[in-house]
Formats: structure tokens, sequence, C-alpha cells
């Protein structure tokens, strides 16, 4: 978004121009009084005739429309001044009211900003502080986030800014405190940034029970949503507006145009892995294209992607241009030094993960690249848009694939990128697990009457129709935690008190509180500090920290093992208290942390489009040769799949027999089905041995000949598929399986139920599992209908598993599945092929052998 940016293209209108239409808008509109519909003030008209710009319409009427005193909602393309129209209404009201005389007692924060990363945050900050100083306006801009030192969040709390940049965590935190009213009741406007990416996940729900308090202590309070284009507006405007209330939807402007991207797939002389995601292919050609452009941002989607691909950066990086590496794993302040330097121009690319793709605004970025495939149509649009940020200039985009199915998914997601498809997930049910944070937050702030609170809550959007039995059900919970935990004193965070409200039990529950609140639950990780080591081969202490590595990945090292992190080979000397010490090591060899939780699940739209491309052999001219080769050898010694066709083939390869799917839903819904299918295979006495899963098929390998057994009906394909896997084979699974205990252990921390941080000293992860297996087990057997069971549950269906992605598949192929016996492998299932020994999940058995046997596989299918 362009924030008073210096660059004066993205303003298209002179300032005459602008005044003109000023002028028509008094004479042809009644202004609503006090919001400035037909001027701004002085020092804004100054300010922009000496820039020569002026504002656009659109930001215009958001301004007086919000003064007039409606919630909206801007949807518009990469450089429309999103940012720049949500901040105007606060701005002219601050300066229309002027500096608060000495004297005139405590005033409350008048705007808060609310963004989905810190990094957005911080570039707000120094693009508006500009401006503002520039303009001379009374107004105090300050940022909280979790990297804000201790002294200064307290002291905002006493001395509040005019506006407040800040994250959805940390207006949780401000709420749950004493003062919140006071601190609350002078606001006139939350702005909320990116809003397409705050609300479709858990930190969304816990920010609109936020926002539903925030209305309690200023009712006057206008919400303003910042977006790019999404699927469905309606969720959002509802989002912006109390629910149940007879208040209607946010008012919603759209703007319309902006330059089509330039977009392109890598062209290389190199060959296209089958599998895999490190695109180490790509390596010279990458590092050429970030030769010829000023300033590069490289997206990745893991973070130890994000290491590799700047490992191999380096490499290459004979002209030593200046790379720097970001990722949420990063020490602070090596993330704040990459910001700044890409701020000043003095990097020519960063390497960067999800922690920078949302709004950051750096005008010289001139090329955008994606390593892998985005996964999502939305995803990609909102990443290109960090390139070129004017309105109407074309941003510039090359998509890097990392293997031969990713070569068609970029393809897709380019063509979707230029019909502007778009593919945001909608707006799921409100979380139990959530719910109960909030509770005990609102429990901390002052004592609460569960009608009041339960009225309050509902009219936050996704709780809108949320049952009072349920709610009853969680506040009971937070009170005792539960029927088979009521007689352990330490779950009992809130107290009834004789009038019925609900307070909490201690003061060190609100500390407690304090302490763990959030929605993300990343794996335990350990500090990674830099020491020396001495000639007699002892390391010291202090040291540099270059922030947090998993916890499971450390323990896998042994002394001198070698590892790559924040940029540097480093050597592993050892853990100490909760912290990893290294030393600088030389090595050509070094590992690669692995990261919880950094895979994209493919999007639905996406998965279509790649079918669709499939099936289409017309389509194949836009793909590279050797992928176009490929799939024709494909078409020769097999089938292609029909858009809403599911291929099964089977064939022996090395002493095994092996069944292979094209499913095209994601790897989280292939998961879900090998686990199932195997179940079901030994039930059918075809001895199944294992099965891996991709984004875009799933392999089951087994000891009898499935494919045999198909011919011979002995196995039918429709009875294996029947959509009924999804009642008591997936109960008796889930009943079985690891997955709900994981599911579990992360509901349990973000309620509360578990907490990992305490004054002075964090659980370990070993800890908090045993601690969350423990409880679960109890449950299970004790109290089965748990509200944090169901809450489990719910996750597990929509998170883990895909359940509902699953079911519509299986609805979709109904009598549209077809089975090819073959004496070979198929070129198309080289990909899943390959990943076997990579990563497995067991049936009764193992076989990591395959591994092994690559180029006998490729040679195999493309004879």
């Amino acid at each position: 978004m362009i924030l008073f940016s210096c660059q004066a293209a993205s303003l298209h209108s002179s300032f005459s121009q602008v005044f003109h239409y000023l002028e028509e808008v008094k004479h042809t509109e009644s202004p609503t009084p006090g919001t400035h519909v037909g001027s701004l003030p002085l020092p804004f008209q100054k300010w922009f005739a000496e820039k020569g710009w002026s504002p656009r319409a659109h930001q215009l009427e958001l301004m007086a429309r919000a003064r007039g005193g409606e919630n909206m909602l801007l949807i518009a393309p990469t450089g429309a001044g999103k940012t720049l129209g949500g901040f105007l209404a606060s701005l002219t009201d601050l300066a229309e009211r002027g500096k608060v005389p000495p004297g005139s007692g405590f005033v409350g924060v008048h705007t808060l900003y609310i963004s989905p990363l810190k990094a957005l945050a911080v570039d707000i900050e120094r693009n508006l502080t500009k401006p503002v100083s520039e303009m001379g306006l009374p107004i105090v801009i300050e940022t909280r986030t979790g990297d804000t030192p201790q002294a200064k969040r307290q002291r905002q709390k006493v001395r509040p800014p005019d506006i407040l940049l800040t994250t959805p965590e940390q207006v949780s935190l401000l709420l749950a405190n004493k003062e919140a009213e006071r601190f609350f009741r002078d606001l006139k406007y939350v702005v909320l940034d990116e809003l397409h990416s705050l609300v479709t996940s858990k930190r969304g729900h816990l920010l609109s029970l936020a926002l539903a308090r925030v209305r309690r202590h200023a009712p006057d309070v206008r919400f303003i949503g910042l977006s790019a284009t999404v699927a469905e507006p309606m969720d959002l405007r509802r989002y912006l507006a109390p629910q149940g209330q007879g208040e209607p939807p946010a008012g919603l402007i759209t703007v319309e145009g902006g330059a089509k991207p330039d977009i392109s797939i890598l062209q290389t002389e190199e060959r296209i892995p089958w599998s895999g995601h490190s695109a180490r292919y790509a390596g010279k050609d990458l590092y050429e294209a970030l030769k010829r452009h000023q300033t590069t941002l490289v997206f990745v989607n893991t973070r130890s992607q994000a290491e590799r691909v700047f490992q191999e950066l380096w490499t290459v990086n004979d002209d030593n241009l200046p790379i720097a590496l970001h990722h949420g794993s990063l020490d602070a302040g090596q993330r704040r030094r990459v910001e700044a330097a890409m701020a000043e121009n003095k990097l020519r690319a960063v390497v960067a993960t999800s922690t920078l793709d949302l709004g950051i605004d750096w005008g010289d970025v001139d090329l955008v690249v994606h390593v892998g495939a985005p996964k999502g149509a939305s995803r990609l649009a909102q990443r290109i848009g960090r390139a070129n940020h004017r309105m109407d200039e074309p941003s510039k985009a090359i998509l890097v694939p990392a293997n031969r199915f990713e070569v068609m998914e970029c393809r897709a997601a380019l063509d979707a990128n230029y019909i502007g498809a778009q593919d945001t997930p909608p707006i799921a049910e409100g979380a139990l697990d959530v719910l109960a944070q909030h509770v005990l937050g609102m429990a901390c702030a002052e004592p609460f009457d569960a009608d009041e609170l339960y009225r309050e809550v509902t009219t936050a959007s996704p709780y809108a129709d949320l049952p009072r039995a349920t709610f009853d059900r969680v506040v009971d919970f937070t009170a005792t935690g539960g029927y088979a935990l009521r007689t352990y004193e330490r779950y009992a965070r809130i107290r009834q008190m004789k009038d019925g409200r609900w307070r909490v039990s201690n003061p060190a529950v609100a500390q407690q509180y304090r302490l763990n609140l959030g929605t993300i639950v990343e794996a335990a990780e350990l500090n990674v500090r830099m020491v020396k080591r001495n000639a007699k081969g002892t390391v010291g202490r202090g040291g540099m920290s270059l922030g947090k590595v998993e916890e499971y990945f450390l323990e896998q090292l042994v002394q001198g093992d070698t590892f790559f992190f924040a940029g540097k080979v480093l050597r592993f000397e050892g853990i100490r208290e909760n912290e990893c010490l290294v030393s600088q090591a030389f090595s050509l060899d070094p590992k690669i942390p692995s990261y919880a939780g950094g895979k994209f699940p493919l999007s639905t739209y996406l998965a279509d489009q790649v079918r669709s491309m499939l099936a289409d052999p017309a389509r194949w001219q836009a793909l590279p040769d050797q992928v176009r080769e490929w799939l024709e050898i494909q078409k020769e010694k097999s089938i292609i799949p029909k858009r809403d066709e599911l291929l099964v083939e089977t064939f022996p390869f090395r002493k095994r027999f092996f069944m292979v799917m094209y499913p095209f839903e994601g790897r989280l819904a292939h998961q879900t089905l090998g686990m199932l299918l195997t179940r079901r295979l030994e039930r059918a006495g075809a001895k199944p041995m294992g099965f891996v899963a991709t984004d875009y098929s799933l392999a089951i390998w087994a000891m009898q000949d499935m494919g045999m057994r198909l011919k011979s009906h002995r196995l039918s394909l429709a009875e294996l598929l029947d959509e009924d896997m999804l009642g008591d084979d997936l109960e008796a699974w889930l009943d079985e399986s690891f997955m709900l205990k994981r599911t579990f252990r992360n509901c349990a921390i973000i309620s509360g139920l578990i907490e990992r941080r305490h004054p002075g000293k964090e659980k370990t992860g070993r800890q908090v599992t045993v601690s969350a297996d423990l409880i679960y087990d109890v449950l299970r057997s004790h109290e089965p209908d748990h509200i944090l069971l169901e809450a489990t549950r719910r996750d597990a269906a929509a998170g883990l598993l895909d359940i509902g992605r699953l079911g519509d598949m299986l609805k979709r192929i109904k009598g549209h599945t077809t089975h090819r016996a073959l004496e070979h492998v198929s070129p198309l299932a080289v990909p899943v092929m390959l990943e076997i020994g990579r990563e497995t999940v067991a049936g009764e058995a193992m076989d990591d052998v395959l591994a092994e046997a690559a180029d006998e596989l490729i040679a195999e299918a493309m004879s």
C-alpha cells in the first residue's frame, strides 16, 4: 500500500483535479456535519500541494463515510493507497482536535491499527511518521508488538500514543488489564490491515472477541477494514459489524483496475526435478535474475526452504551482492536490521517466508520470485503485490516450480492471477479453545456476568450462532477444568462470587494468562546462541543470539554436527538449560533445520485447475518441453485422467506391489485417505506395508498384488473409496492414532489448560507433551464429551485431516474411478514414488529401500 509514499506515480490525478472533484462533491451532496466531505484540513491541503499529489476518490469517500459513523471495508488492488485511505479519517480528526493541553487528565488511545505481522506495523510506523512530521501534526505514533520492550509497553498504558500500531495478541493483552476501560474509552477508529489474512484463522477468532469487548468500552468506535480482493466480501463486512444488534454489515468500497502483473515461469536449461521442494536446480538462473534487477524479494513456503535457498544463492554469489534472510525463527533484532536495510535500499535481495508477504511497502522492489508453487491464487497475488508497489504499473514476478507437478500448479496460479480468480477460505465457526482463552482474559480484567459476556461474545461474527449451553460449558471448563478435573485446585482458574459474577481465582492466574496468551502454537523451540570454542575444545558462555530452532531437530544432533541457520553454517556444541550452543563452522554439507507447520495446503481452486489442465492436452503447449514430454509418455503408457475422474494405477516394482491414485486434493486430505485405505486393505488381506502422500497423489505399497485383486473382484474400488470410510473407520483410526493427542495438545495450550510459560522458566516440549497426553487419556476415559475433546475433534476435522475436502472428493469421484493395471511404473507415478523413504507412514511394515531406486524408477517409467 502507498502510505503518503514518495512514489508520485501512484497518485494519478493532479492537485487541481482533486479540488475540482471536492468542489463538485460540495455542490452535489449534502456533507455529513463534521466529516469534511468537501475539504481536507489546511495542513493536508498544503502538504499535498507542496508534493504535487492528490488523494484518490475512494480514499476521500472512505474518510467521509467513516467520519459519518459507518464501519467500512475497502477492497483494492496493490498500490491503490488502502493504508492512506484507512488512516485519513483518523489523521484529519486528530489534526482538528489538536494537541491535548497539559492538565487535561488521562486521554486514551485515539486509533488502533491492527496488523497480522510485526514487520508490517513497523513499516507503517516508518511510512506514517514522515508525513505527520512534515505537516507538523501534533500526533504521537508508536508500535506495540511482542518485540517492544516491556518498559515501553508499561509506559504506553499510562500515556497512550494517539495512534497505536499493534498486533491481535497485544490487543487481547491490553483488554485483559484492569485499566482497559480507561485505555480504550476515547477510541475512535480501529484500522484492520490485510483483513483477509487475519479472519480465517484462530487469530481472527480471538481478534473478533477482542473487538466485541472494544465496542463495549468505546460504543462509538468505527472499524475500517483494508483488504486485497477476496472471494466473499460479505464475510469481511459482517466481521467488522456487531452481529445480532440490528446494525448492517460494514459499508463496502471496491476499487477496480490496476495493471495486470507480469508473471512468468522460470525458463531454464536445467532438468526440472521429478519430486522434492528445494528447487536447487534453479540456483544459477535465479541468481542471474537477481543481478538484472534492483531489488528482489524471494518468497518461499517454509523456513527450512528459506535457509536452503539462501544457502544456494550465497554459493553462487560471485559478485558479493548483499542478500539477506528473513523468517519467523530468526532473532527479532536480525529481522529488524534486514527490514531497515531494505527500507534504505541497501539490499539486492531478501529470501523470506510469509513474514514479509503482507503489505510491506518497499518502493524499490522491482521483482518478486516465488520458489515453489504458491498453493493458492490469492496467496500468489498477495506476494506479487510486494513488487513495484504502484497501482498503474505492472508488478513483475517469476515463479520457480520445485518439481514437475508444481510446473502445472504454477501455470494454473499464473492463469488464475490474470483473470483475478480468488480462493481465500471462508470464515470458520469460532473455535472453543479460543473462546476459553478469552473468557479467562475477561475475568483477568474485571469480574464478569455470564449473561452479559454471552451477549457480547455473540456480537462477534464467528460466534454469532454460539449456543448458550456451549458457552456455559466453556465457562465451567475455565472454572473447573471439567468434571474429570474439578478436584484439582490448579484447574480452578475462575470462581463465582456471591453476586453471581466470575473473577480470577488469584493474581497468579492473571500473570500466567498474560505469559501464555495467543493462538499460534509453535513446536517447542530453543534459543540458538553463538559461542566460541577455545583451543581445548571447550565452549564459553554469552555470545550473540541467532534465533530459535525446533527442539526436536536439535535433539537429533550430536556434538560436532553442523547445520545451516540464520545464513551461517554452525557447529552444534550442546544444549545448556533452554539454549542451544553453537560455534562457527565450515562445512560443505550442513544439515537444514526442519520446522513444524510450515507447509501450506493446496487450495481447492488450484487443485481443480491442475486437474483441468492435465485433462486438456491443448493446454500442455504452455508447459516446458520436458514436462510436456512427461505427460505425452504418460498418455501412451497409461491414461491421463479426466477433470472429475480418479485414476488408480497398480504395478509391481522391486518385488513390491503398488497402488497410486491422483486425487489432486492436497497433502492433508491425501494423508487421511491413505490412513483409512490402509486400514481397509489390511482387513481385505492385501497386507499393506505403508503409504506416502503428496499434494497431488497417494501411493500405497503392499505384499499382495492389489491390481490382480481388483481385476479378480476380490477388491472393489467402489467399496474401498465409499464415503462410509469417514464414519466408523475414521473414528476407529482416530482412537488409535496419535493425531488427536497432538491436536489436543494445541487446544489445551490455547485454552490455558496447559501452560507453556512460567515466570522465569519455560517448559520443554517434552514436558508439555507428557502433560497433555496424560490429561487426554484421563478425559477420554472419564469424560469423553469434555468441551476440549469436542474442540480437538473440530480442529482435526478441519485442519490436520481435511475431512470436509476429502468428503467432497469421495462424492465427486463416485462412479468416476478408472483402474489401470500396468506392468511397469507410469511416468505420472514417478514423483510420489520418489517420496517413498523420505516421508512414510507405516501399515503392517515399512520398507525404505525404494529411496535408493530413483534412477531405475525413472528409466522404467520413461523407457
